[in-house]
């Protein structure tokens, strides 16, 4: 078949194809790059999204361990862990707490009385409360517990001495709180390993 039209008239039939597939193409680029702004947006909002629930999820967490006490537990945690450091430190120096009593119970002057003791955190320390008629006698306690010839204690300190009108026990009005620390080789608090007779 042949084709009468003029070649002007050709050569804009063929313009208007190119035009046509261009424009095609321009819409179809124009639909693509619109797509890859889309999911690059898309992206942004849910990785902001995902930020902000991780924020709250750590949020909630640090509130659920602050509601729990988890500090205070770990302190409480703690404190179990250095008494029962001081209860093995006890046991392992074989601390014989009938002798000692008996011992210090010996060495208090007339006119006192050994209320309590108690092992403190200094190695080879005890705390002491007394009580006393007066003050002199309270005074008294710390110099016959600190005498070498009692062999208890190495020396002992006096943390205080307070004398009230409106004590309970009115023999001892005054009390005393002391601090003792043990005299080495003490026969009254560890066990002699050395010797095969116990005294």
């Amino acid at each position: 078949m042949i084709n009468l039209m003029p070649v002007e008239l050709k050569h804009q039939t063929r313009f208007a194809r190119r035009n046509t597939l261009l424009l095609r193409w321009m819409v179809s680029m124009l639909i693509g790059t619109m797509g890859i702004v889309g999911v690059f947006f898309g992206g942004q909002i849910y990785i902001q999204q995902s930020i902000h629930a991780y924020e709250n999820q750590v949020s909630q967490t640090k509130k659920s361990l602050a509601d729990q006490k988890l500090e205070e537990t770990q302190k409480h945690v703690q404190d179990i862990s250095n008494s029962v450091k001081l209860v093995n430190q006890v046991l392992s120096r074989e601390v014989l707490f009938s002798k000692l009593i008996k011992q210090v119970g010996a060495v208090m002057p007339p006119g006192s009385a050994l209320q309590s003791l108690s092992l403190n955190k200094i190695e080879g320390g005890i705390d002491l409360q007394a009580v006393a008629s007066d003050y002199q006698t309270a005074s008294q306690i710390i110099i016959n517990l600190a005498d070498p010839a009692n062999k208890v204690f190495e020396k002992a300190d006096i943390q205080s001495i307070n004398c009230s009108s409106t004590a309970i026990d009115t023999r001892y009005p005054c009390s005393a709180s002391i601090r003792a620390l043990f005299a080495k080789n003490n026969p009254y608090t560890f066990v002699q390993v050395s010797s095969g007779s116990s005294k």
